[in-house]
């Protein structure tokens, strides 16, 4: 029975929700005081009547997005002793040792679209701490972000990241978990690159998920349907890196929610369907010092600086190692084929859209490096932290090799077994990753890749969705 009038939850315009993130983002991207900040979100807590609760999100070591919703009461009572059982988490901790804390990022907050999130709710990103309250080293967010701060306080250097995350629209609700039983997805619409009508489907689709980021203080700058049928693509402009990988799971968030409005399934399988394009993630790449941006350099090869020169040399050079970062899944393989524009070449190219790594055409605040080979399930966290380490403290090789590895086309790992192989072996992995993550991101790997066909073959495996580490469940991993 509804009893109207009783509840008096907090739902805000989409408007005046932008405006809202906009000005929080704004605070984080120039570093307001973290203390200070955490004084004004308390008081606001404290304040705000319509509030009923808080969802608090970190990510697993695959990057699977966590959610936990505090009261507010408790949480603003209670938020230095924040615990949850990290043995329940794939690639965090065993059960004696399964305590973990959270610590919220009060900075990262963040105002929901009450239409799609639910009223009542404000969500917060956090920090997973070790029980002694030392940073757990499988929180990359943490390791990224602590990075990000140390190159900063160094010489005031930013990293900058602008991602393009496609994805696919299937009909029907969870229809990854329901395709062990059907054996197939099912478009919604067939019109392809830029020919999707205003108000069919999928234009529907692309129209909300877009106001939601815009209210979500996104900076959209374009969407359109992509190459593919049902495909999407949205863009925003750049930001801060750990910024960015937060965006990106709260994209991908958004997309399903939406989808689920709309009773149909928002898929970010890199290859969910044979015989057409697969779904990427383009990140986008710079660094600036001083309101400069440092790849710029218009007597450079392509507009390129040296330091950009050399920052994507080290992550070529270092390109078989981290490919099972860039390309997390099983599924990531089949993306990576040359018959459908895949960015699966090791080399770095002004026009050639098969590299794995595109210079654009850019002016000075938009020069950049575009790296292609990247599946929209990565860890976004973990794809950051890597490429911004490899990049800049990455092993370089010397002049004759470099020479050698330009005059002959090397390619990417074209299956998981090759790309765990060349992870296993890789010092400079362990070195980015530290030898427990490491070993645990390879174990929850070679998991996955043991419940599915070790040939792909030409057609999709009912295993490489059903065990894909963003839509199995905890009950189907129990079964093993």
């Amino acid at each position: 029975m509804e009893y109207a009038g009783l509840r008096d939850f907090l739902e805000i315009p989409y408007d005046k929700l932008q405006d809202m993130n906009l000005e929080a983002k704004e605070q984080r991207a120039t570093r307001v005081s973290a203390a200070a900040i955490e004084e004004q979100r308390r008081r606001y807590l404290a304040e705000e009547k319509r509030i009923k609760a808080v969802t608090v999100c970190f990510s697993d070591v695959e990057g699977r997005l966590h959610m936990l919703d505090y009261d507010k009461r408790f949480l603003l009572k209670s938020a230095d002793n924040l615990t949850f059982d990290g043995s329940s988490i794939r690639g965090f901790t065993v059960q004696q040792e399964s305590d973990l804390r959270l610590v919220i990022d009060w900075p990262a907050f963040y105002w929901l679209p009450a239409d799609i999130f639910g009223p009542g709710k404000v969500l917060v990103f956090a920090t997973v701490l070790n029980r002694d309250g030392l940073p757990f080293d499988a929180d990359i967010r943490g390791r990224l972000k602590a990075y990000t701060e140390s190159m900063f306080a160094k010489d005031g250097t930013i990293a900058n990241v602008a991602t393009e995350i496609e994805g696919f629209l299937f009909k029907g609700t969870e229809a990854e978990r329901h395709y062990p039983e059907t054996g197939c997805f099912e478009f919604i619409s067939k019109g392809g690159y830029y020919h999707s009508l205003p108000r069919d489907p999928l234009r529907q689709f692309i129209d909300t998920a877009a106001e939601v980021q815009r209210a979500m203080g996104f900076g959209n700058e374009k969407d359109h349907p992509e190459v593919a049928p049902s495909q999407f693509e949205m863009n925003w402009g750049y930001e801060e890196a750990t910024i960015a990988a937060d965006q990106i799971q709260l994209y991908k968030l958004a997309c399903r929610r939406v989808a689920h409005h709309y009773d149909v399934t928002a898929s970010f399988l890199p290859k969910p369907v044979t015989n057409v394009n697969g779904s990427g993630m383009h990140a986008n790449v710079s660094l600036m010092r001083n309101e400069k941006n440092l790849f710029h350099d218009k007597q450079g090869v392509d507009d390129l600086s040296q330091v950009g020169w050399s920052f994507l040399e080290r992550v070529l050079h270092s390109a078989p190692e981290t490919c099972l970062v860039l390309n997390s899944s099983v599924n990531a393989y089949r993306r990576l084929d040359p018959n459908y524009e895949a960015p699966n070449q090791i080399k770095a190219s002004a026009v050639n859209r098969a590299a794995m790594i595109r210079i654009p055409l850019a002016n000075e605040r938009s020069s950049r490096i575009e790296v292609r080979s990247i599946g929209p399930d990565a860890n976004p966290y973990m794809l950051i932290y890597t490429l911004l380490k490899t990049g800049l403290e990455g092993p370089t090789p010397d002049n004759d090799d470099a020479e050698g590895k330009r005059s002959r086309t090397r390619f990417l790992p074209d299956n998981i077994y090759d790309a765990m192989r060349n992870f296993k072996t890789s010092k400079w992995m362990i070195d980015v990753l530290g030898e427990g993550v490491h070993g645990k991101y390879l174990e929850v790997k070679q998991a996955a890749a043991d419940r599915c066909p070790r040939a792909l073959g030409d057609l999709i495996k009912r295993g490489e969705v059903q065990f894909h580490h963003e839509v199995t469940n905890q009950w189907l991993w129990g079964q093993f």
